[in-house]
């Protein structure tokens, strides 16, 4: 059931993802010019785009929300005196963004007393804006969106979300599972997009051996309210991230038997 409180939140969470995305593409375009540094890895970067981005949206929700929470990427977190936290990803898909490439987004999730409220994903790059309210469906660009209930492991591709702190051993014996099941792997290096990309049917499941929450709060519900499953085993301080399997039951079946024997070696 969609509560009014819950509803606020969605609606300025698609105004606030959409001037994230507006500004987001500004510094796109000329990202030529951004100051890029490494964090953990060779891949995993952090731009200026990425904080200042971060900064408007927490302006935005302490605005409109001031009791709200907020847990973001690139900076400190916001304990929440309302229940209400929001889960934010400025621009996921860092790499894919500083590289000139289209697939990367802004992720706003919202979680409430009852647990995920509202998400939206907005890929400005695209034109593409991906919406979840608990209770009232998903959307994209104002279109329902509804899983394939007959969707299988080879019937559409899969996406897989390992970076470099995966063990290639790991790695590479997923992909083996998958291919010898008749799967194709997909990966565009935005873990929200991928999971929207299952919720609109574009792909038939994602399987990632590590996100974190502000990858993932909005794109689970959008695969929940687009009827497919989404399960997120990360740390419940939202800070630690674990794993995560989307599509339908049997291709979410498929791909945790694959991630469990991938693990294994």
């Amino acid at each position: 059931m969609t509560t009014e409180t819950a509803r606020a939140r969605y609606d300025a969470a698609l105004a606030i993802a959409r001037a994230a995305g507006e500004t987001a593409l500004g510094f796109f375009d000329a990202r030529d010019r951004l100051v890029i540094e490494q964090k953990s890895g060779a891949q995993d970067l952090v731009s200026q785009a990425d904080r200042e981005v971060e900064l408007l949206i927490r302006a935005r929700i302490a605005q409109a929300f001031p009791e709200d929470g907020v847990i973001g990427e690139e900076h400190d977190p916001v304990p929440s005196r309302s229940g209400y936290v929001w889960v934010v990803d400025p621009i996921d898909g860092t790499s894919p963004f500083l590289n000139g490439q289209p697939n990367w987004c802004v992720s706003i999730g919202v979680r409430g007393p009852e647990g995920l409220a509202a998400g939206v994903i907005e890929a400005p790059v695209m034109r593409e804006t991906y919406a979840a309210l608990a209770g009232a469906g998903a959307t994209l660009n104002g279109r329902p969106l509804r899983v394939d209930p007959s969707a299988s492991l080879a019937s559409a591709n899969i996406g897989f979300g390992a970076t470099q702190k995966t063990p290639a051993a790991e790695a590479a014996a997923f992909v083996r599972g998958l291919y010898e099941e008749g799967g194709v792997l997909f990966r565009n290096g935005s873990g929200a997009l991928m999971l929207a990309y299952v919720a609109a049917g574009r792909l038939a499941g994602y399987y990632d051996p590590g996100l974190n929450a502000w990858d993932c709060y909005a794109g689970l519900l959008l695969v929940r309210e687009a009827g497919g499953v989404a399960e997120y085993l990360g740390s419940d301080d939202m800070l630690t991230g674990g794993l995560l399997y989307s599509g339908t039951p049997a291709v979410v079946a498929d791909l945790r038997r694959l991630g469990e024997a991938s693990r294994r070696g």
